[in-house]
């Protein structure tokens, strides 16, 4: 059977000296062409963003390139089985509800998720995508509202951020910024503002869970007076922290 290899993009960027990449990608090399490596499809309440507090069927995918600092999903690194597009729509249907949410890992390393994307929004789904933002957008169907996940310098992966990406955004996507500190704060309303990224999407600032106060992040806020949402993790907040499936 014919394979579907990761993201295009992801294999022009692999640096080819450094064997940790063909770990990273090693979960899902190979795939068969139709299917998607899948950590876990489950129902629960979005915890961010625009739609936070809505019931909506998450599909987390495997494998990611980047390792985060605050990383809360590690376990989706390698985790996961084998399952065809048609499946995957399958079962969100079953689950039943109209928003659906294809996260992971980095979900945009796998090359079948473009199409399945386009199949939800066939469905009649509203969909997020969220992605990591070192991953392009480009060729996610535009009815898809994108969660684009820019990595501060307190992640340790800021110089993957693609600023190819920010042209791309639609009215109503989303940028994500998720702060381990002062210093990620203050690189953050910079990068806002020199890519005037505040004129063509939302923008949330959310502190890393047990790393940052909430409430200091509010006040920089306010005190920047910058038009930006204070994003806490809802998930968090209604289970256990390390909770999965939720």
């Amino acid at each position: 059977m014919p394979s579907t290899p990761v993201s295009d993009t992801i294999l022009s960027q692999s640096p080819t000296a450094d064997p940790s990449w063909d770990r990273r990608l090693g979960p899902i090399l190979g795939t068969p062409a139709g299917s998607l490596v899948v950590h876990e499809i489950y129902r629960s309440i979005q915890g961010e963003g625009t739609y936070a507090g809505l019931p909506c069927v998450f599909v987390r995918l495997t494998a990611c390139h980047l390792r985060c600092s605050y990383c809360d999903t590690p376990h989706a690194f390698v985790e996961g089985r084998v399952v065809g597009v048609d499946e995957v729509l399958r079962q969100v249907i079953e689950l039943g509800d109209d928003l659906v949410e294809l996260t992971g890992g980095e979900p945009l390393l796998q090359r079948e998720a473009f199409p399945l994307l386009t199949k939800l929004a066939g469905l009649g789904k509203t969909v997020l995508l969220e992605t990591s933002g070192a991953v392009s957008i480009a060729g996610v169907d535009p009815r898809v509202h994108v969660i684009l996940d820019v990595k501060t310098p307190g992640s340790g992966e800021s110089s993957r951020n693609l600023a190819e990406n920010y042209p791309r955004l639609k009215p109503t996507d989303e940028l994500k910024y998720v702060l381990v500190d002062r210093n990620d704060f203050d690189w953050s309303v910079e990068h806002v503002q020199r890519h005037g990224l505040l004129s063509r999407a939302s923008v949330t600032f959310s502190p890393a869970f047990g790393l940052l106060n909430s409430t200091d992040l509010a006040n920089w806020i306010l005190e920047s007076r910058l038009p930006v949402r204070v994003q806490l993790q809802l998930q968090k907040l209604l289970w256990e922290p390390n909770a999965r499936g939720v």
